[in-house]
């Protein structure tokens, strides 16, 4: 089952943990990154029972510890981000979807992965898988796609408690969703369904194949790119997402002037660091049409100006 939800990523992602999480449900949330705490701060409102199993910020989830820790424990669900934006690195959700059991949900985190790197959501037994529009897709925010599993969907009709939000009861939009019942429940964003419909023809029409190799390909332009300026990557290379870049600050550079030249002289904004990375790396995205090679030598070209 799949649908687009109105509104950014971040409401996709709260629509899958509003009608997932019960209250007093044990959850796993394997954490190393700033949306893995997103997922902590969901499921602390929701009353749930939360173990984590925390990594290193720009790492990756260790598979045996991964498999230890659920092997050792029975979980309602198990939750963790597929592309952790805060870090730039990418999680093994192929092997980790292996380790879940028949009785658990498990829950990714697409956002930065959908449309940028390979994901095969029945294959890897997931269960609910959020994203949204304006990474991967390149198209503008305000859709965010969707998806559960007959095993999520038997779960929230199985609730005993009321979704704690209305306008994300997954419940009650299926009413609306599906022509058989056709019950309002909200007025949704047209245009923006338009948009979205637009957005993966053009994938298809470039072919999913071809768009996760593009990505590839490019990420692994800038990376050489980079190095001829003196820079670097700080994750592990087969860790590294193509789609966002974490580069590490040079000693004696300042982080915000950097930023705010790129901007201001040569309308290019990255991202700073989040967290404990705050200060220390620039994040670099390279999504959908900004994963060209054009775009990269306009930034390769600022950066040798302003550093």
């Amino acid at each position: 089952f799949c649908m687009p939800v109105s509104g950014t990523g971040s409401a996709a992602m709260e629509s899958c943990f509003v009608n997932m999480v019960d209250k007093g449900d044990k959850v796993l949330i394997i954490q190393n990154g700033y949306f893995g705490l997103r997922m902590e701060n969901m499921c602390m409102r929701l009353k749930a029972n939360i173990d984590l199993l925390t990594f290193d910020w720009g790492v990756a989830a260790d598979l045996n510890n991964v498999e230890d820790k659920i092997k050792k424990n029975n979980y309602d669900i198990i939750a963790v981000v597929h592309a952790e934006t805060s870090t730039g690195v990418k999680n093994n959700i192929k092997e980790i979807g292996k380790f879940i059991s028949p009785d658990t949900i498990f829950i990714v985190d697409a956002v930065t992965s959908l449309g940028t790197i390979d994901i095969k959501v029945d294959d890897w037994n997931i269960d609910a898988i959020y994203s949204c529009s304006q990474k991967g897709l390149s198209c503008p925010p305000g859709a965010s796609p969707i998806s559960f599993s007959d095993k999520a969907l038997n779960k929230m009709k199985s609730r005993t408690d009321l979704v704690p939000n209305w306008y994300l009861d997954m419940i009650e939009i299926i009413k609306y969703w599906d022509g058989n019942q056709r019950a309002y429940h909200h007025t949704a964003p047209i245009n923006m369904m338009y948009a979205l419909y637009q957005a993966l023809e053009d994938v298809k029409e470039e072919g999913l194949d071809n768009v996760i190799k593009r990505h590839k390909r490019v990420h692994d332009y800038l990376e050489n790119s980079l190095k001829t300026i003196g820079l670097e990557l700080i994750v592990k290379e087969s860790d590294r997402l193509p789609s966002l870049n974490a580069v590490k600050i040079p000693e004696l550079v300042d982080d915000m002037h950097v930023r705010s030249k790129l901007l201001n002289d040569y309308s290019i904004e990255i991202g700073g660091g989040l967290g404990p990375f705050a200060g220390k790396v620039w994040r670099i995205g390279l999504m959908g049409y900004s994963a060209y090679e054009k775009n990269v030598d306009t930034l390769i070209n600022a950066f040798k100006k302003v550093l």
